[in-house]
């Protein structure tokens, strides 16, 4: 079996496609998941299946949208891969200053040259990004739902689901703790 990262995007939040964890844990576990596990309500989902990722993720709108009649788009990410996203991170949390913050959009894909283009002629103020295969990684300067940056990713052209550095290093650690 293969430990995966399963990410909901957009539920939750605002009040709209509201899932609880408890039951999405239920509906992934009936469909043959195993070890299923939630961190917050967000739509953070750790998971062991003998499936590739992509028929997971297949697997995990079909039964989204069959319990709770939604359309929610879902990125996975291998344990091992999830890791690689942490190891591979150009900003150094050490050396964050007062009210900076790094979070990660994990695309479904890696973006074209053109939305890459979008993207780097927007103004984004003094936050930073880095494109690294599927992952864009984000140094915000101020608050996250103040960023220019943030507020410009769907330049890119692909879609994806973002995540601060804390829930990136919490779902980290429970991916290796799966893997034991």
């Amino acid at each position: 079996m293969t430990i995966y990262a399963a990410l909901l995007r957009g539920i939750n939040v605002g009040g709209h496609n509201k899932i609880k964890m408890a039951e999405l844990r239920e509906v992934l576990e009936k469909a043959g998941c195993k070890q299923v596990q939630t961190y917050i309500q967000s739509g953070n989902v750790v998971l062991a299946s003998d499936l590739d990722a992509d028929s997971l993720r297949d697997l995990i709108e079909k039964e989204i949208n069959s319990a709770f009649g939604l359309n929610i788009p879902v990125i996975i990410r291998s344990g091992a891969d999830f890791t690689a996203i942490l190891r591979q991170c150009p900003y150094d949390e050490a050396s964050l200053q007062e009210g900076e913050s790094i979070h990660v959009s994990m695309l479904s894909g890696i973006p074209t040259a053109e939305g890459m283009e979008r993207l780097a002629a927007v103004d984004r103020g003094i936050d930073e990004y880095t494109i690294i295969g599927p992952d864009l990684y984000m140094l915000i300067r101020n608050k996250f739902n103040e960023s220019k940056l943030a507020d410009s990713l769907n330049k890119l052209g692909t879609p994806g689901t973002v995540r601060n550095w804390k829930t990136m290093n919490k779902l980290a650690d429970m991916v290796k703790e799966l893997q034991m």
